[in-house]
């Protein structure tokens, strides 16, 4: 597998878990673990931990199909899951026993359950990894990926991230996430020592860690961006980090600002991306240089790959070497790969006349209210963008309201109320606005989980 190979050749790679203080080479983590090397399906359940990490890295190099999931995953998923894939190896350590599987010493430290029955079926050559778009819901739909997919998508990826050979780097975003995987990929190739944590920048141990290890780059979604603005990050210098880098949507005008002044003021950079789980992660970028001058743009395609937008429903279309093999619902579904020319994003989006693509919306965030088509993507922009930055989620509930929820204890219904009726014309009957007191509840990838806000308000607060 090239990858691996890839991985392997950095001899000097150091993985530290942060929980225990644990530390191994690349040469340690090599063939550590005792498996069958036959041509099956493993799943790996990933909390970001060492284990974790060096059972991905040992099933990787090995003849099995990897499918990559959260371990927080809801046990009936998981078992429903395991159902339809029937996986030879399940790697797990949140559970003591599987229905079905025997558990197996793979190492002194590592425990992996074995089917006892047989689970040999037809698998393409190409599929090497299998992830889920899902995150929290168990669906059995699956992204299948080649080893080639992601080696070309990491080599691209380093033609413009800025990696040094010393560099420390957190798994602060889940590796089950393919911005995540991505991270992890490209820095395992160049980087010096990857830090395996499953602490997120809520918690102190987080803050601490980054001060312990040095952490060289950070990377997240708006919302994690969000949540450091909100605590005064952007405000003083952390004197390890030389790089950040953001995927997964827009920010917003008052957050670009204050993310280029503080990467002018303290000598940082920060990458701006694009990405889709279907192309290995990431898409395309906005150099650091253009943050203040082209704000929401996600810049230019990654090397090798290409941008065209639809002429009639302004879609975006990828073509590149990290697009995926189509996707699998069953494991029948496993004995195909189809090459893809061309990936239909399902956003909406326009290019400027020097090159530069932006995304105005998914094609499925669109509301109608009174036979209004409304772009939830730019209402909650408009909404950050007027009312100083704050975190708002926008949502249309059983086509008759505009749900609005909002978390800054400072605003009031009623200015959010008039800023949506001036810049949108919207009436207060269609409108419904709610504080949120209660955090954000998040997928593992750390995006707002819009499908479970929905569901929430369909059935307990609008009924």
């Amino acid at each position: 597998m090239e990858l691996y190979n890839l991985i392997r050749k950095n001899e000097k790679l150091t993985f530290t878990d942060s929980s225990t203080g644990v530390s191994k080479s690349i040469a340690e983590m090599d063939q550590s673990l005792k498996i069958d090397n036959i041509r099956s399906v493993a799943f790996i359940y990933n909390d970001n931990q060492l284990p974790t990490i060096e059972t991905l890295l040992n099933f990787y190099q090995s003849k099995f199909a990897i499918a990559l999931l959260g371990m927080s995953l809801n046990d009936n998923f998981k078992e429903n899951l395991e159902e339809k894939y029937t996986p030879y190896y399940i790697y797990d350590p949140s559970r003591t026993e599987i229905d079905g599987y025997s558990p197996v010493n793979a190492s002194d430290t590592i425990v992996l359950f074995k089917r006892n029955e047989n689970s040999i079926y037809p698998i393409h050559p190409k599929i090497k990894l299998l992830l889920s778009t899902s995150g929290t819901t168990g669906s059995p739909k699956f992204v299948r990926l080649s080893d080639e997919n992601l080696v070309q998508n990491a080599k691209s990826i380093m033609e413009y991230m800025p990696i040094k050979e010393d560099d420390v780097v957190p798994l602060n975003v889940p590796i089950n996430f393919v911005y995540g995987l991505s991270i992890f990929t490209t820095n395992c190739i160049k980087a010096n020592q990857i830090i395996c944590t499953d602490k997120d920048a809520f918690q102190k141990e987080f803050w601490l860690d980054l001060k312990k290890y040095g952490y060289s780059t950070l990377g997240g979604v708006p919302y994690f961006y969000e949540m450091l603005y909100s605590i005064g990050f952007f405000k003083k210098d952390h004197p390890s980090l030389r790089y950040l880098t953001h995927t997964g949507g827009m920010l917003n005008h008052q957050l670009i600002e204050a993310i280029s002044e503080f990467s002018e003021k303290f000598g940082k950079q920060f990458f701006a991306q694009y990405g889709q789980t279907e192309a290995c992660g990431r898409m395309a970028y906005l150099p650091p240089d253009d943050l203040l001058r082209k704000g929401t743009s996600i810049g230019l395609p990654v090397q090798n790959g290409h941008f065209e937008i639809d002429k009639e429903t302004c879609e975006l279309i990828y073509n590149g070497p990290n697009v995926f093999g189509g996707y699998a619902n069953r494991r029948a579904d496993l004995q195909f790969y189809e090459e893809q020319e061309k990936l239909y994003t399902g956003d909406k989006a326009r290019v400027d006349n020097e090159g530069y693509y932006y995304i105005i919306g998914r094609i499925k965030r669109i509301v109608k209210l009174f036979g209004v088509r409304l772009n939830l993507d730019e209402a909650e922009l408009l909404l950050k963008d007027a009312l100083g930055g704050q975190t708002f989620i926008c949502l249309g509930i059983n086509d008759k309201y505009l749900a609005v929820l909002y978390t800054d204890d400072l605003l009031n219904k009623e200015l959010i109320l008039k800023v949506l009726k001036a810049k949108l014309g919207l009436h207060a009957s269609s409108l419904k606005i709610i504080h949120m007191e209660n955090p954000v509840p998040l997928t593992p990838n750390g995006k707002v989980n819009y499908p479970l806000i929905k569901e929430q308000l369909e059935t307990e607060i609008l009924v």
